[in-house]
């Protein structure tokens, strides 16, 4: 009997993965997610703006995720401590193809969310797996796509329940973090600094939950140990 992939389960070991490689995961973050917190912060509070900043996050959010899955994998399996450099370099011949792939779920998605919000939630599920697959599996952009529904395929509303409960958190600590920011200093510099901050820490929890996931649907619908990275080559476009 397959396992179903459960919720809280997920939730609990990406927690503990982070509090276990925290002194690694929010220095990277914070290194990527500046950028965001400028282009949201220029973004915010225009509807034209408000899908350009969401596509930013969510490039940056791929990006970090196809540093991180390396990290996942052997976490999981024991073997090895990473430090910041370890993390870019893992990803670094995939760069090209996790920035593609998340300019075009960031894109679909934005727009996803303009239409009601359901189709952005729809497609937030069935792509959720698109960085590990384009790290561990090296396929193109497109393929990673249909990899990702492929995988995701009869477990959707489990995986949608773990992404919700994902943006649920990161909605409390933003929103946390916001009104302390306009309560040390309302100004649009404070509200950057906080929403960089926020970024850094919210950021590993998405980026771990989507290696989690990967590992288990991989596990459960073909069996055996995930896939170990490939060895450094041309990127596939």
């Amino acid at each position: 009997m397959e396992r179903k992939l459960d919720v809280g389960g997920t939730l609990s070991q990406a927690f503990s993965i982070y509090g276990s490689q925290a002194g690694v995961l929010i220095p990277l973050a914070l290194g990527l997610f500046l950028i965001v917190a400028v282009v949201n912060g220029i973004a915010a509070g225009s509807l034209i703006l408000l899908p350009i900043g969401l596509a930013v996050s969510i490039i940056a959010g791929t990006l970090y995720t196809g540093m991180v899955v390396t990290l996942v994998s052997d976490v999981q399996d024991g073997t090895r401590d990473y430090s910041v450099g370890d993390l870019v370099n893992s990803a670094k011949h995939v760069i090209l193809p996790l920035i593609g792939a998340g300019l075009l779920a960031g894109l679909g998605i934005g727009i996803g969310f303009l239409l009601f919000i359901v189709p952005g939630l729809f497609l937030m599920t069935i792509w959720a797996v698109i960085a590990p697959v384009i790290v561990l599996e090296r396929v193109g952009v497109m393929k990673a796509f249909g990899r990702s529904r492929e995988l995701v395929r009869g477990d959707g509303w489990r995986v949608f329940g773990v992404i919700v409960s994902v943006v649920i958190i990161v909605i409390v600590v933003r929103a946390i973090l916001g009104a302390i920011a306009v309560g040390i200093d309302d100004s649009a510099v404070a509200r950057i600094i906080f929403d960089w901050i926020g970024s850094s820490l919210t950021a590993p929890i998405s980026a771990i939950v989507a290696a989690v996931i990967y590992f288990h649907l991989k596990g459960v619908k073909e069996g055996g140990a995930p896939p170990a990275p490939v060895e450094p080559g041309p990127a596939v476009v």
